[in-house]
């Protein structure tokens, strides 16, 4: 039979893992835990190369505003756009997880677009062993995945200001294909999202000043057992503002900022139940996580609708105000634009230790041509042993007005 039992040790190690941190880090590990994490991942390279920022950056020549405000769509060049993103994923760990993104729009008429993606994160291949050992062989092998797709309208509300509203179907499948203890994971969410786009005068310069909003994966909750448990989806909030300012003729500058707040409730932690109900134990001792489970229930987290989440979302951090601002994360971009054809990026993106903890600088660049453009971003991590270092995202752009003219139509 099955060593379902190992499989389940292994998981609730991982579930508990924050909380077995916390007590070395003083309690204040506390994360912010979402089923689904795929959507969160960053999967273009331009925002990569720019520490992950994308809200309000420059949409003229961007067909990948799908993931990071849909509402910028009205506002680039060309009529169709095409790209392919692709991102092998934890390379420091593994070899074969990896995530795809395919995204395309199409402008109605100068005021409006449809636009639409579908993003498929692999978790490579896991082997499962029956009987006694690793000596049997293995005796199967799954694929587990996570897959995203949507559609999303924008129109412009006026010259400088636009809006988008899109929906979203997500299907998870981690589960075991003969295991009855796991079905695949579905829901559905809503995206709603904003743009302004304007030149404002800075000395003798015209600068084109952007800012964005976007609130994403506004939906149910998912569940992996049948609906006996729920977890909520990485909702999220998402500001930024963007400054292109012109040096000359032929070359420009833009400074961009996004930060993200997850709209997910803060999920009371192992390290609390054991100070409640065992603070004459280690806060660190696993034995009791049963227990934790019968405790987290009775909170009434796990009841939790996922708009009563968002609501709740910005008050409930134990630590008060001061943990509020921590599950703030941001990032700072700069892109240096040659005669719209050459491009130069740099970036920084925070996370506080004690929410995740993902620090990192991220370099790249971009090629642009009448049909295609390619570009290129790699990560640099500043935190210690962090699985996301030396992470390359790869982006493959096509514009269709050029493919138009090369072919004479």
């Amino acid at each position: 039979m099955m060593k379902r039992d190992i499989r389940k040790v292994c998981l609730a190690i991982l579930l508990m893992l924050p909380a077995y941190v916390a007590p070395a880090q003083k309690e204040r590990f506390n994360p912010i835990y979402t089923g689904v994490t795929s959507l969160s991942i960053a999967p273009d390279a331009r925002a990569g190369a720019m520490g992950d920022v994308g809200c309000a950056t420059d949409p003229y020549y961007d067909n990948n505003c799908q993931y990071w405000n849909p509402s910028k769509y009205p506002f680039t060049k060309s009529q169709a756009g095409l790209s392919l993103c692709y991102t092998p994923w934890l390379r420091q760990l593994v070899s074969d997880i990896d995530l795809a993104n395919l995204v395309g729009y199409y402008k109605l008429d100068d005021y409006s677009a449809l636009s639409s993606s579908i993003t498929y994160f692999s978790l490579g291949e896991v082997i499962v062993l029956f009987g006694g050992g690793i000596s049997q062989g293995p005796q199967a092998v799954i694929r587990p995945y996570e897959m995203a797709v949507d559609f999303d309208y924008s129109r412009k509300l006026s010259e400088v200001f636009s809006a988008a509203v899109g929906l979203r179907f997500i299907y998870s499948d981690l589960q075991y294909n003969y295991d009855d203890e796991l079905t695949p994971g579905k829901a559905f969410s809503a995206d709603i999202s904003m743009f302004y786009n304007n030149y404002v005068g800075l000395g003798r310069r015209d600068c084109l000043f952007g800012w964005g909003l976007n609130a994403s994966n506004i939906g149910s909750k998912i569940s992996y057992d049948g609906g006996q448990t729920n977890e909520f989806i990485p909702t999220n909030l998402r500001m930024g503002v963007s400054l292109s300012v012109p040096i000359d003729e032929y070359n420009s500058i833009s400074f961009n900022a996004d930060a993200n707040k997850l709209m997910v409730p803060t999920k009371p932690t192992y390290s609390q139940f054991m100070s409640e109900e065992h603070p004459e134990e280690d806060p660190g001792d696993l034995s009791f996580t049963s227990d934790y489970a019968t405790w987290l229930a009775a909170t009434g987290y796990n009841d939790l609708s996922p708009i009563a989440g968002i609501f709740k979302s910005f008050s409930d951090a134990p630590g008060g105000l001061e943990e509020e601002l921590r599950e703030i994360y941001w990032g700072i971009g700069v892109e240096y634009n040659y005669n719209d054809q050459f491009l130069l990026r740099g970036g920084y993106h925070y996370e506080n230790e004690y929410k995740g903890n993902r620090k990192y600088f991220t370099l790249g660049a971009g090629f642009r041509m009448n049909v295609f453009s390619l570009d290129a971003a790699y990560l640099i991590s500043t935190a210690q042993s962090n699985p996301l270092d030396q992470t390359l995202r790869f982006t493959l752009s096509f514009d269709m007005d050029g493919l138009k003219a090369i072919l004479g139509r």
